[in-house]
């Protein structure tokens, strides 16, 4: 459960200013939520409806980090991510999977790892939602 008011409170993101981030999401509610927590924290937030949106927003906004959901529309988040890594010349930008699928196969998780993204399941609360993106990025010191 997310609770937007309750991380603001308490102390600013470290190192949120001027990074960049995609959130790859259907549910627009979920997204529009993620976006905002995000932005009040100082990112910039760009967000995707499906796994195609989210190539072109990639290849438009260069994301600092994505926070990508699994079940997309027309690509899903795993094909999304293998086309991600193939385009990719020499950089890897740090993906989060978020998703809600509780069970997912070991075969499946083992190829997540191996495309180097990091696995994390909703319902999330804010801190939750920020420490993640925190771990994505490198501070900037």
């Amino acid at each position: 459960m997310v609770d937007a008011g309750r991380r603001h409170s308490q102390e600013p993101c470290r190192c949120a200013t001027g990074r960049t981030v995609l959130v790859v999401e259907d549910d627009a509610g979920v997204a529009l939520t993620f976006a905002r927590i995000l932005q009040l924290s100082g990112y910039r937030v760009v967000t995707a409806q499906d796994g195609e949106e989210a190539l072109r927003a990639a290849a438009a906004h260069n994301p600092d980090a994505i926070l990508l959901d699994l079940r997309l529309p027309r690509i899903d988040g795993v094909c999304f991510l293998r086309r991600l890594r193939s385009l990719e010349c020499e950089t890897h930008t740090p993906v989060a999977i978020i998703t809600g699928d509780y069970c997912l196969e070991e075969a499946l998780s083992s190829e997540l790892r191996g495309l180097d993204a990091a696995i994390y399941f909703k319902p999330l609360w804010v801190e939750d939602l920020l420490r993640i993106t925190d771990c994505l990025l490198p501070s900037e010191r």
